[in-house]
């Protein structure tokens, strides 16, 4: 009798650990990251690491700053990120350390980080949230995903709006400008630029512009010089860490743009219209891109009102 009343007990134990289990999915919820990987959360995150700069501004923008326990060494914006505690960066992360601060939440640059030490950090039991938004639409989809794994919908969803809504206007204000070829200079040395696939030639067509080299294979192609004196552009544009409040400086004697001051009859260099854009706010895919198109969008309108005032 007593054997039969252990096994009574051991189920109905069981029964009641299997309930507390599904209690707890029901309460709970799931989020798909951008590798495709699904994570299942009793409860949101409240200690995070992130491990690219744009996913700790995307992290405060969803309202979840008070999280972050540590971050990447390149992350410095907002202000607050200051004081934070780091980690290391895209060629070398403190595993050890992150391990260390148990944390229930790991942000991870889908491509941007060693795979390496991501599987390291898996094998110790953290979980890992891979987020790479390709496109400006899915920069504000992030901040609301981010906001719904840090249970920050309420900051996340009106942060989300606003940028749909700043991006929407500038596409309104920009809809019937008249074409402008754009050379997006990545670097100088080899000579990189970037194909129709990548944020930054997303932003050129925002302003009106023509991505010249948007048809290359390659998301971040190299150019020979002879093509890009070819191809004519109007506008050469880079990016450079201006820092501060400064989103754009227009300078053909930057040193980024030594090699077109060669050529007098390329288009760009006839009106001079060379411009450097904050890097910070234009290169990386985090809510300030906002900020970066409505530079690079400014720049391209200069072009124009020049260029139309010459032809007339």
């Amino acid at each position: 009798m007593r054997s039969r009343s252990n096994g009574l007990l051991r189920a109905t134990v069981s029964i009641g650990v299997a309930l507390v289990g599904v209690a707890a999915q029901a309460t709970g919820f799931v989020e798909t990251d951008d590798a495709g990987h699904v994570l299942a959360f009793e409860r949101p995150a409240r200690r995070v690491v992130t491990l690219a700069p744009s996913l700790t501004e995307l992290v405060f923008a969803a309202g979840g700053g008070d999280a972050v326990v540590a971050a990447d060494s390149s992350s410095n914006y907002p202000g607050a990120t200051q004081t934070i505690p780091r980690i290391g960066d895209a060629a070398r992360l403190d595993v050890e350390r992150i391990v260390a601060l148990k944390p229930d939440l790991v942000v991870v640059w889908r491509h941007g980080n060693t795979n390496r030490e991501l599987d390291q950090l898996e094998a110790a039991g953290l979980r890992l949230f891979r987020l790479e938004p390709q496109r400006l639409d899915e920069v504000a989809l992030a901040i609301e995903r981010l906001g719904r794994v840090l249970g920050k919908e309420a900051v996340a969803g009106p942060a989300a709006d606003s940028m749909r809504d700043a991006l929407a206007a500038l596409r309104r204000r920009h809809a019937k400008d008249r074409e402008v070829r754009v050379f997006y200079q990545v670097w100088s040395s080899p000579l990189m630029t970037v194909n129709r696939r990548q944020i930054v030639s997303e932003v050129i067509e925002l302003c009106g512009g023509r991505n010249v080299f948007a048809a290359l294979a390659p998301l971040v192609p190299q150019v020979a010089t002879e093509s890009v004196l070819a191809a004519d552009p109007e506008a050469v544009l880079t990016a450079d860490e201006l820092g501060g409040s400064t989103l754009v400086r227009r300078d053909i004697h930057a040193a980024a743009f030594a090699t077109w001051r060669r050529y007098p009859d390329l288009a760009a260099t006839k009106g001079r219209w060379f411009y450097t854009l904050n890097g910070d706010a234009i290169s990386r895919q985090g809510p300030r891109i906002v900020a970066g198109a409505a530079a690079m969008c400014e720049a391209l309108d200069e072009v124009r009102r020049e260029r139309d005032g010459l032809l007339r």
